[in-house]
């Protein structure tokens, strides 16, 4: 009961300076973070809480898996087929490198073997919009990055977990059976994709049958109902849940926007409600034996990851494209590491491998350093956008062509690209959601 307790102090708290976060650089995301730091073990000592504990695992992968089902809703697959380009490049070519320069400098920063260092490059691979909410939810940042950020994030953190299953079975004693085969590996993603797919076209139908049919009132719980059944089904028949929850959103989007739509509120509401449970129960992990046990080759590991991999490896993915100059150096710079990295460091802090508390030591902190660093500068950064959109500062480079598609003003993790129109000169009222 402590913990629903601090819980609920922490919302209420959260709540409370929602508004202030929301033209500042204070981050609801890190007010979660450092109360867990401070009620857990290592200061005040009310929850104790172990990264062995199933609590810590079930809010995490519960946390991700809300976040990925309400941010595929926002996919529009109209414009993705207009601007699939950057995302696939990001993906394609961003990811990799930074997934092998993490790998480089965790060997040689940390001295671990290259095994476990191309393990940590895998499991903070993926990125996480929820850091950096106000880049993907303001609209006065341009919508060709929204979407570019918005679908990396989306897709990576299916595209890392084979790695990582693989990688953790080749450093660990039961490298080689048939436990973390590529076979089997392959076939939970496959498993994932195709429930992601099917089950909200079976909800649809049944939905269009003349005697049934949702009232009003009761239509956002049906993608919420579909959400709960997809997420049991796919840990009974250990389907890819995240891959799942991204591609049920987006189908679910795409053949029923009137259930979209009613459930938006509530949806956004539950992923921040699970995101910050989440936060919390990993603050309280965040202890001063962790930071002390991470040498430090790990910290300067650790600010090279967030300042120098992540920029370089997308800024190269998107060398010669139509991406202005300020836009790339945006997208550089906001790959924060989220809750994928939580539940895939978890993986490997649980799967008793060689080395395999110090590579969580080192994932744990560079989460929680991006966690700060991101959360922090994405008010700021899109307020730049606004700003020099008003004042009239002309793009390094000409913006390429943009696509309306059907005007989605989601508050959070909007994708569909909007034609950028010239803001008029006198400062509008904000009417943005207050960020998390």
């Amino acid at each position: 009961m402590v913990l629903i307790v601090v819980f609920g102090t922490a919302l209420l708290v959260a709540v409370l300076l929602s508004g202030l976060a929301a033209r500042s650089v204070l981050s609801t995301s890190l007010l979660f973070l450092l109360g867990g730091a401070l009620v857990g073990d290592g200061v005040l000592g009310l929850v104790h809480i172990d990264a062995g504990s199933g609590i810590v695992a079930t809010t995490a992968d519960l946390a991700l898996f809300a976040v990925l089902f309400t941010d595929g809703m926002h996919i529009s697959f109209s414009s993705l087929r207009t601007a699939w380009r950057n995302p696939v490049r990001a993906l394609g070519v961003g990811m990799p490198l930074a997934f092998a320069g993490m790998a480089v400098i965790t060997h040689f920063l940390v001295g671990l073997d290259w095994t476990t260092s191309f393990l940590v490059g895998a499991v903070l691979a993926p990125t996480d919009p929820v850091f950096a909410s106000a880049i993907v939810g303001r609209r006065e940042v341009p919508a060709r990055l929204r979407q570019l950020l918005n679908v990396e994030s989306g897709v990576n953190d299916g595209l890392a977990l084979p790695v990582v299953l693989l990688l953790i079975a080749a450093a660990g004693p039961t490298a080689g059976t048939a436990e973390a085969s590529p076979s089997k590996i392959a076939l939970e993603l496959v498993g994932g994709l195709a429930l992601g797919m099917v089950l909200p076209l079976a909800v649809a139908l049944l939905v269009r049958v003349p005697l049934l049919g949702a009232e009003p009132k009761l239509q956002p719980l049906l993608p919420l109902a579909t959400g709960v059944i997809l997420y049991a089904t796919c840990h009974l028949t250990h389907a890819n849940p995240y891959l799942a929850a991204f591609s049920a959103g987006a189908v679910l989007a795409s053949v029923s926007p009137e259930s979209k739509a009613a459930f938006e509120p509530l949806g956004e509401s539950l992923a921040e409600l699970s995101k910050f449970a989440a936060l919390l129960v990993f603050g309280s992990l965040l202890t001063p034996g962790l930071f002390a046990d991470l040498p430090l080759g790990g910290y300067v590991a650790v600010v090279l990851a967030i300042v120098l991999i992540r920029p370089a490896s997308l800024l190269l993915s998107l060398a010669g494209t139509g991406i202005n100059r300020r836009e790339k150096y945006t997208a550089a710079w906001f790959g924060p590491k989220g809750f994928a990295s939580v539940v895939y460091g978890l993986l490997v802090l649980q799967s008793g491998i060689p080395h395999g508390e110090q590579a969580y030591t080192l994932i744990a902190v560079c989460i929680a350093f991006s966690i700060v660093a991101h959360s922090s500068t994405d008010v700021p950064i899109a307020r730049m956008f606004d700003v020099e959109d008003l004042v009239g500062i002309p793009d390094d480079d000409p913006p390429a062509a943009e696509v309306t598609a059907g005007g989605d003003t989601a508050p959070r993790g909007e994708t569909s690209v909007e034609a950028r129109v010239p803001k008029p000169a006198a400062r509008t009222e904000e009417t943005d959601d207050a960020r998390s």
